[in-house]
Formats: C-alpha cells, structure tokens, sequence
C-alpha cells in the first residue's frame, strides 16, 4: 500500500484544521462595537440677546466620542449609537472690542435600525434623547455676563453609510422634536432665579415652535495597516426664541482622529457569541 509523504499529510491537517477552525468560528458569530474619537476645529458664531444684540464669531475646538454597538432587539438588528461631546469657542464681536466664551457638555443616544442594508449602502433611521449643559460668558457685560444653557430632548435620526474600495463614508443628520429647556426672561438676572426664588417660567417646553437645531455628520474612514482613521465635518445649528431672547448658536468644524473595533468579552453574552460582525462597517 502506497504511504503519502510526510509533507502531505502534514498540509492535509492544517488545512482541515483552519477549515474546522472556520466553521467553528462561523457558528460563533459575534457583533462588534465600532468606536471613534475625534478632535474637532472650526468656526462658531453666537448670537444671544441676554447678553448682547451683537454677532460674536472664532475659534471652536471639541473632543467627540461615538460609539455604535449591537443591541439584541429586532432580531439584533436595532442598533445602538451613544455620542460624548465637549465643545468650547472663543468669539469676538465684530468690532473686536469685546469677547464671548462658550463651553458646552453633551450626550446623545439613539436607537438605529437598518431599513436597508447590502454589501456597499446602508440606510438606517430611528430616534433617542440629548442631554446638554454649558453657558455663555460675555467679558463686557458687568450685569449680566453669562448666560447659562441647558436642555433635553427627544430626537430623530438619519444615518447611511457607503463602502467604496478601502473608504468608508458616512452620513448623518440628527434633529429634537420635543424637549424642555431653560430661558430667563430679558433681564432677568441669574440672583434673582436662585438666590430669591423667582425662576418661574425660566423652564420652557421646547418644540419646533422656539427651538430649532440640526446636527449634520460626515466623516470618512480610512483605514491603514494597524489603525483606522477617521476625518470628516460636524456641523451644529440651534436656535431658541423665546422669553424675548434669541439665542443662535452655529458651529462648523473639522473632525480628525481614530476610530477602532472592540469586543465586549463580559457576561454571558461572550459565551454564547459567534462569528466576529461588526455592526458599523
């Protein structure tokens, strides 16, 4: 009886070893979480009528964290988009004789499901909720000099991505549609709201009436050897009219930094997972 030679059945194995490897690997799907950090630089330009009837436009720099992770609802196609911001801008009016500060923290969920997916083109829509707190300083202003921001909302929400060659495009639009907020009257000063108690009528129902705001996301992932990076434009518009006080605030910015794959190895759920499937790309 003829005897293969060793290098044969040696290749014969690993190769029924990767296969085996495979199959296992493909009964164990699991879904990843795709996270990004970013850096954002631009333009902001304020307007709020508390503090001034004046334009204040400059700098603006954020730090953005995004992250987009697999739920088990609908089939485990509902996806879960959480987004972590710090803002700040430094604006002058435009004379340049007087300077505005705006710091702002936010937090953003949304729920996401793909109505259409294939290999190349996703659309996905759905909605969630914000949270933001942060202010405005005016240097000028002796009475007056700040005014504070605060909100919550309930939200929409757009996203479609494209994968073409290597790249990775993404966009998407966000928009409240009910919410709460809070606005002194015209002057009204902050000593008055909590130190005497007279904040009545300072926490007003938002709806499309007296506020208005609309985030717009592009970005684009390229990816390299051992890292990904991702760039694109954030751009914020929002607006209140209310108490006679206007408040505009628009920020456009350049986006740069890294975003990653992760795996959530904790729980039960690590037992029971299968295949590595992203649940971004």
């Amino acid at each position: 009886m003829k005897r293969f030679p060793d290098e044969i059945k040696i290749t014969v194995t690993l190769f029924l070893t990767i296969c085996s490897i495979s199959l296992f690997a493909q009964e164990r799907a699991m879904k990843s979480t795709n996270q990004g950090t970013l850096l954002g630089l631009g333009k902001a330009f304020l307007t709020d009528t508390y503090l001034s009837p004046l334009e204040y436009s400059g700098l603006t720099m954020s730090l953005l964290h995004d992250r987009i992770s697999p739920t088990s609802h609908f089939n485990e196609k509902l996806l879960l988009q959480q987004q972590f911001q710090i803002q700040l801008a430094f604006t002058k009016n435009p004379s340049a004789s007087a300077s505005e500060y705006a710091g702002e923290v936010s937090y953003n969920v949304n729920a996401l499901y793909p109505f259409f997916k294939n290999e190349k083109f996703s659309f996905l829509g759905g909605g969630g909720g914000d949270a933001s707190l942060g202010g405005i300083y005016n240097v000028r202003n002796s009475n007056n000099p700040g005014s504070l921001k605060a909100s919550v909302n309930l939200d929409l929400s757009a996203m479609a991505t494209y994968n073409w060659r290597r790249l990775t495009f993404r966009w998407q639009a966000s928009t409240p549609f009910l919410g709460m907020f809070f606005s002194p009257a015209y002057g009204q000063s902050y000593y008055e709201i909590f130190s005497l108690g007279n904040g009545k009528g300072t926490i007003r129902v938002a709806s499309f009436q007296n506020q208005l705001a609309l985030r717009n996301y592009f970005t684009v992932d390229i990816p390299f050897n051992n890292l990904t990076i991702r760039t694109g434009y954030l751009g914020d518009f929002y607006r209140t009219d209310v108490n006679d006080i206007v408040t505009t605030i628009v920020s456009h910015q350049f986006m740069v930094g890294l975003a990653v794959e992760s795996l959530n190895f904790g729980g039960l759920k690590s037992k029971n997972s299968k295949l590595l499937k992203s649940s971004y790309y």
